[in-house]
């Protein structure tokens, strides 16, 4: 990235990470504009899911992922040098075209699938590989990592969580980018960014003013969760084996 260029950061995400506290930590800096989940109306209009919220999310939302590439990627708006865009992986359909985003910085945020089937299940009663993201997430991985202008990076929830400032600070590092202490922290409610859908999925995070510490948790699944599980781990390693440490 040249000097004073725009910094396009597509940060991608499967379900049930602390990818919306991502988010509000990149909102704080004064010089960025968060995006939230660009391609959500597009994935629910092609695979006709019934999310909860649908319509609104559709009506909120162009459903032409060419539109929203064109949006993605037009010029930032007066005084910021930062968009960062919240995507989940499972929303990148094979339609799309990936080349359009070869010039944006690309960093993955990982969890393990254990801790994601768990909280998932809590949401939404249709937890499947797909839906997890864990595939298209290692797919865009090997994609942008042979074929992006920059390295990526690969950043676990939990070590944010450990120690927000340190991984943070690394993470600006390895894009290019200044840090900024106010990342650590934010007000709670919701946010002018937030995704229509936020009132579904965001209780959370809009009580929240910061990273929630990590505290080690002990899930039980189903059978058939265990099985999903062990299937999406070797995907989840592979990417664990790359991430940035503080």
């Amino acid at each position: 990235m040249s000097q004073g260029s725009p910094t396009l950061l597509s940060m991608w995400s499967g379900p049930r990470n602390i990818s919306t506290a991502m988010m509000r930590a990149f909102g704080s800096r004064p010089d960025c504009q968060p995006v939230d989940e660009p391609f959500y109306a597009y994935y629910l209009t092609e695979t006709g899911l019934e999310h909860p919220m649908r319509a609104d999310v559709i009506a909120s939302q162009p459903t032409d992922w060419r539109t929203v590439s064109a949006d993605v990627n037009a010029p930032l708006p007066g005084g910021k040098s930062v968009r960062y865009l919240k995507h989940m992986t499972q929303h990148m359909l094979p339609q799309i075209d990936r080349a359009q985003f070869l010039h944006h910085r690309h960093c993955f945020l990982i969890r393990d699938p254990r801790l994601v089937i768990a909280s998932f299940s809590q949401k939404w009663d249709q937890v499947s590989a797909e839906a997890t993201g864990f595939i298209q997430q290692l797919e865009l991985f090997r994609y942008f990592e042979k074929q992006a202008k920059a390295p990526c990076v690969v950043v676990e929830g939990e070590d944010i969580q450990k120690d927000p400032e340190g991984l943070l600070r690394a993470l600006c590092d390895a894009v290019e980018i200044p840090y900024f202490p106010e990342m650590s922290h934010w007000t709670a409610g919701a946010k002018p960014e937030d995704g229509v859908w936020g009132s579904h999925w965001y209780n959370a995070v809009e009580a929240s003013t910061g990273f929630a510490p990590f505290i080690p948790k002990q899930v039980h699944l189903t059978e058939a969760q265990e099985e999903l599980a062990a299937e999406l781990t070797p995907m989840y390693l592979e990417l664990k084996g790359r991430k940035l440490c503080s």
